[in-house]
């Protein structure tokens, strides 16, 4: 499914895991309290946990963060977003920033459609 190979997205989850745990194991209170905003951002309440991992993918493209796009894809992945809902909310984060989110919708794109691709294997 995959229409382009820019960057490898699962990877790069995979390769920062490792650090993010030394982030936890490093300062456990902040990221305990940013753990638990998450997961409290992210639960369906007005809006379900779909549209809010759409919306964390949108404002990642948005403010350029890679690894953002990558956990975010599959968040939206694993929610349940389809190709298409991903492709207009990518449409949404380029008219909010320009440019430079276009060339980041692309890599959203890219990430959501290998995050779909090994869900399937």
């Amino acid at each position: 499914m995959a229409k382009s190979n820019f960057e490898d997205w699962p990877q790069m989850a995979r390769a920062l895991n490792p650090a993010i745990g030394e982030l936890r194991k490093s300062t456990p209170g902040p990221m305990q309290a940013f753990s638990e905003m998450g997961q409290a951002a992210l639960a369906p309440g007005a809006l379900d946990t779909k549209s809010k991992e759409l919306i964390a993918l949108a404002i990642g493209v948005a403010v350029r963060c890679a690894p953002c796009i990558t956990y975010h894809a599959s968040g939206a992945q694993r929610a349940g977003a389809s190709r298409e809902e991903i492709a207009e909310a990518m449409g949404l984060a380029v008219y909010m920033g320009a440019g430079p989110s276009a060339m980041y919708a692309a890599q959203a794109l890219e990430a959501f459609d290998q995050w779909a691709e090994k869900a399937t294997d």
